[in-house]
């Protein structure tokens, strides 16, 4: 899971070697990234950070294409799975467990993808297998930080096989109610920190409603929701007789494309100013992230997963990715992958067999057409 990767990676190098690529497992200085001012922040407790790297070695000096993936993954949950979360089984042409959308399995399949065009790739192709996507991308920004020479990049996302240009961010925050405590029989000499969040929550649906209306990126545009925001946790009160004096909420914060970071959280901070909350923004950080619909590598990657004469669609999604980490540095990204984000992070959680070798395919024929 996100935060104990190493028995994965190690088990993909070796993989990889089995195929006749080359493979080197990086070990990062967590204090140093952790102090750099472009930190993507982190919400899982680690005490190390891994990440390899699976080489098919081409001329020197000319561009380099990167693969990308992240091999750390939610906890399975509560719910009961069909088949154990860690089962691997495969059954009615399905892979089934923690990871297989969402996305050990698409690395798999790109290592495949990448082995296979062995002999006729004409240039250096590197798969960054990183860990800590889930909570900030620190993985991949670490992998970037070493070493970020790469003429463009595809991330192996779960996204039906629709080419993505334009992930949304999101921007973890937590907020804080302040109350007055006394008891209940004397509610009224109190003030509940519970009464004042439901007025900041329907605040928070406003602010929704504002970053949804008028969406200029017309991929984004196309989406049911395209920066949602989402309280998942609430606590607040200690007894029932008692006017809670303190209420805690955590959420998730959509943020535009071509917004920063600082932006979408000071819309925030403004959205609730009239409300008795203070905001941190102390968890992952997720930039939102494009590359042209027009742009040479977007047009190979479509190309190389088509079906008949059609190219792949482009789409946009709302969720965030290491995708922005790329586009940061001004590397073309784009991601493709299977289907089934349905089904990620949720109880038995599967992938097609049939999508995994098409998603093989497709990155051989990116690796083979990339120049």
């Amino acid at each position: 899971m996100t935060g104990d990767e190493r028995a994965v990676l190690e088990r993909l190098g070796e993989m990889a070697i089995g195929l006749g690529l080359e493979a080197e497992l990086h070990e990062y200085d967590l204090a140093r990234l952790r102090a750099h001012p472009a930190y993507p922040g982190e919400e899982t407790p680690r005490t190390e950070l891994l990440g390899l790297n699976v080489t098919l070695p081409g001329p020197a000096g000319a561009p380099r294409l990167c693969l990308n993936g992240h091999l750390d993954v939610v906890a399975p949950g509560g719910e009961g799975w069909r088949h154990g979360p860690w089962s691997g089984v495969v059954e009615g042409g399905f892979l089934h467990g923690r990871g297989s959308v969402d996305m050990k399995g698409a690395v798999a399949a790109a290592l495949h993808g990448l082995a296979a065009a062995r002999d006729s790739a004409s240039r250096e192709v590197v798969l960054l297998a990183v860990a800590s996507e889930e909570d900030g991308g620190l993985g991949t920004f670490a992998a970037l930080e070493r070493d970020d020479r790469y003429g463009a990049c595809v991330v192996v996302e779960p996204t039906r096989f629709g080419v993505v240009c334009a992930q949304g961010g999101a921007l973890t925050f937590t907020g804080e109610v302040r109350g007055r405590g006394a008891h209940a029989a004397a509610r009224l000499e109190g003030a509940s920190a519970i009464d004042a969040y439901v007025a900041i929550h329907a605040a928070l649906a406003e602010h929704e409603h504002r970053l949804n209306d008028h969406v200029a990126n017309p991929l984004m545009r196309a989406l049911e929701l395209p920066y949602p925001i989402s309280v998942g946790r609430i606590e607040g009160g200690e007894w029932s007789s008692s006017v809670p004096d303190r209420l805690r909420f955590e959420g998730r914060l959509g943020v535009r494309v071509g917004e920063s970071l600082d932006e979408a959280a000071a819309a925030l901070v403004e959205a609730l100013r009239d409300h008795p909350v203070s905001l941190s923004f102390d968890g992952g950080r997720f930039g939102a992230g494009e590359t042209p619909v027009d742009h040479p590598f977007t047009r190979l990657v479509r190309e190389s997963f088509s079906q008949g004469d059609e190219p792949a669609p482009v789409r946009g999604v709302a969720y965030g990715a290491d995708m922005r980490l790329f586009c940061d540095r001004g590397i073309p990204c784009v991601m493709v992958g299977t289907a089934g984000i349905e089904l990620a992070h949720a109880a038995d959680e599967r992938v097609a067999v049939a999508d995994l070798v098409r998603l093989a395919a497709g990155v051989r024929a990116v690796v083979e057409g990339f120049s």
